[in-house]
């Protein structure tokens, strides 16, 4: 597989997409423009300071702090302007989006990070009614995403606005182009612009899901194997309780429950990231779904 991107190798592998996505209760999106790097809340224009300071107060409280920008040309004229942040919470029946304008990121400082990972509505200024998707293009941290993400996110964001945004890293890059959607937290790999149209349309799970942020590996995959069986795409519906053996109860809100064994599976060497060598694929598949009780 020399020369072959990783997320061209992976797909050829057909490597699964489930049980893939970033952890993550609620998530923290700023608008930042300008060139990022690998690490890209330190490695941007973003004062350092501010992003240490900001990676400190998320730790642990379930927040993930991504950078936004518009698709397109983003320079940084490096003079103070209002930037967009938005802010949603994944978990059913409770999710939100919201959004507010800083002109000082530094202001971000005064949230309160534990409280926003609970969920805890009203820390920012607007309820925003539609989607927000972020397509990953951090092409310092893995090339494939800005070759392939770049271009859809344009796509979209030529039909949709301010919907659509790049993002900074979301994890598995070897599935660009990557995106994930707000408020719900879903997160998608081999994005195409007529999957993420589905997306912006209402559809949560047109295909390529990776999982729900909200749960563990182990619990988006329970999650999505329950929803392939039922049928059913309504993101309130189902809420997930992992279990320390890869035993997953999963619950209906009509009072429907399942038991959803996963199991780890070894697969052909695959690079995790361009230019890494290749190790085994690593994935979990849910062997077994029951009715509960």
């Amino acid at each position: 597989m020399d020369g072959i991107r990783c997320a061209e190798s992976a797909e050829a592998l057909g490597e699964p997409l489930a049980g893939t996505s970033a952890v993550a209760t609620t998530w923290l999106a700023l608008e930042q423009p300008g060139p990022w790097g690998r690490d890209a809340l330190s490695a941007s224009h973003l004062d350092t300071g501010l992003a240490r300071e900001l990676a400190s107060a998320s730790a642990g409280t379930g927040v993930r702090i991504v950078l936004i920008r518009r698709p397109g040309a983003h320079p940084d004229r490096h003079r103070p302007s209002p930037r967009s942040v938005y802010l949603a919470h994944t978990t059913p029946g409770r999710t939100r989006l919201e959004r507010t304008t800083f002109t000082d990121p530094k202001e971000l400082l005064d949230l309160d990070f534990t409280r926003a990972g609970e969920g805890t509505t009203g820390l920012a200024c607007t309820a925003v009614p539609q989607p927000l998707l972020l397509v990953c293009t951090n092409g310092r941290r893995d090339v494939c995403c800005a070759l392939r993400g770049r271009p859809v996110a344009a796509a979209l964001a030529a039909t949709h606005g301010d919907q659509v945004w790049e993002c900074t890293h979301i994890g598995g890059h070897r599935f660009a182009p990557t995106a994930v959607l707000l408020p719900t937290g879903y997160s998608y790999g081999r994005l195409t612009a007529d999957t993420g149209a589905r997306l912006l349309a209402g559809d949560p799970l047109p295909g390529d899901c990776r999982g729900r942020s909200t749960w563990s590996a182990a619990g988006q995959v329970a999650e999505l194997a329950v929803r392939g069986l039922i049928g059913d795409t309504d993101p309130d519906t189902l809420t997930v309780d992992d279990q320390p053996d890869n035993d997953v109860h999963v619950t209906h809100s009509d009072g429907r429950a399942w038991r959803v064994t996963v199991a780890e599976h070894t697969g052909p060497p695959r690079p995790a990231s361009c230019g890494a060598a290749p190790k085994p694929a690593v994935t979990l598949t849910a062997v077994r779904v029951r009715t509960w009780p």
